[in-house]
């Protein structure tokens, strides 16, 4: 018998509900995208314990990106031009979660001359934003009344995890389309779909997806891409292929520190759509996942598939210290001057956005892991990058 659950999260059905929203039924490209969705659902349905608030949360989780990528379609297939489009040298900021990427994201996105993609565009990138309508756009304000929604379903999630309308967002937020995306096992339960994605995953569709939403994006608002998520960690040789002439800002910082504070986010998520959600459950999960990402990036460095001159490594204590002289040496490897109007803008910014306000939130205790069984697991990583251990709360 067809459980409520699985009524709700039926493929077709979502599907449908997309179809009649975007008023379309063209997906364009067969990538792969039905059966990541199916591998999805099934995990929503048989691991994430959903809470019945969860199971509607979950529903708009697939509704949108399939709307989205409907809306892609239809005006990627009325002005062909837009696949001719280049992208150049985006610069792409990742590293392990919780590691000053977001910050760092934020600051250098107040530089006009880069474009980020942000939040109210990615959610409802249709119709195309427009330079004239960029700062006043309505869907800046719906997408901001939603942002402050969710703070109110999960208080205390904007100090976890700042966002904003106009703020840049995360490259897995675009990638959600292909349903190969590390945003549903972060907001879920989903350890089987997690693993499929860590290790089977065809990535490389997840990536060309990725061109196309950036290149509808730059239809109406051009600039050089300035893009973030720690997720490129676990898949930088997909990315490279996809862009081959990419910049990579890469953060650095103590492992266990991280383990610790993303296991406490993650768990603070998932209770968003589940009553069972646990900072030890979340734990083994991002231990594993970060020493696997870990592992992969000194294997591609070692195997040249990250070519030094294309790396700008940058230690999360040297950027908590000093945050704009790691700007100057970040600004000076990518062959470009910091203008005094973005070096204000970002002073402007980090005045009015000092941290989000973490450090007392989480505990080394509450993950229930051996703290001496993962520092022996991470010591060649610290070592190469020469990233110090820190005091575990």
């Amino acid at each position: 018998m067809t459980s409520a659950v699985e009524a709700r999260l039926d493929p077709d059905k979502l599907i449908e509900q997309a179809c009649e929203l975007a008023g379309s039924d063209d997906f364009g490209a067969e990538d792969g995208w039905r059966d990541n969705l199916s591998r999805v659902l099934d995990d929503f349905v048989a691991e994430a314990d959903l809470s019945p608030l969860g199971v509607e949360i979950a529903a708009a989780d697939i509704i949108v990106p399939l709307r989205n990528r409907l809306q892609i379609t239809a005006w990627r297939t009325a002005h062909p031009e837009i696949a001719e489009q280049r992208i150049e040298r985006p610069i792409f900021i990742l590293g392990q979660p919780r590691t000053g990427t977001t910050i760092l994201y934020d600051l250098l996105a107040q530089d006009p001359d880069l474009r980020a993609p942000l939040t109210w565009e990615v959610d409802h990138p249709f119709p195309v934003p427009q330079p004239e309508t960029y700062e006043t756009d309505p869907r800046i304000a719906e997408t901001q009344a939603q942002l402050e929604m969710t703070e109110q379903l999960m208080p205390g999630f904007m100090k976890f995890h700042p966002m904003s309308a106009r703020g840049g967002q995360e490259c897995v937020r675009i990638t959600g389309g292909t349903f190969c995306s590390m945003i549903f096992p972060t907001q879920y339960r989903m350890p089987n779909y997690q693993h499929w994605l860590m290790y089977e995953a065809d990535h490389g569709a997840a990536y060309r997806y990725h061109r196309q939403y950036l290149q509808h994006l730059q239809s109406g608002v051009h600039g050089q891409w300035l893009l973030k998520s720690p997720a490129h960690l676990w898949t930088l040789d997909k990315l490279l292929v996809e862009y081959p002439d990419a910049i990579l800002v890469q953060t650095h910082r103590d492992p266990l520190v991280v383990i610790s504070s993303i296991s406490a986010l993650i768990a603070h998520l998932q209770k968003l759509a589940s009553d069972n959600a646990t900072v030890q459950r979340a734990a083994g999960q991002c231990a594993a996942e970060n020493i696997l990402g870990l592992d992969r990036l000194m294997t591609w460095a070692d195997d040249g598939v990250i070519g030094s001159d294309r790396v700008i490594n940058v230690r999360f204590a040297d950027f908590m210290r000093d945050p704009f002289d790691t700007i100057n040496l970040i600004y000076a490897r990518l062959g470009r001057d910091l203008t005094p109007v973005a070096e204000q803008r970002m002073r402007e910014h980090l005045s009015a956005n000092p941290g989000d306000g973490g450090g007392n939130r989480y505990t080394w205790a509450d993950t229930g892991l051996d703290a001496a069984e993962l520092r022996d697991r991470v010591r060649a990583y610290q070592e190469r990058y020469d990233v110090p251990s820190e005091p575990l709360r």
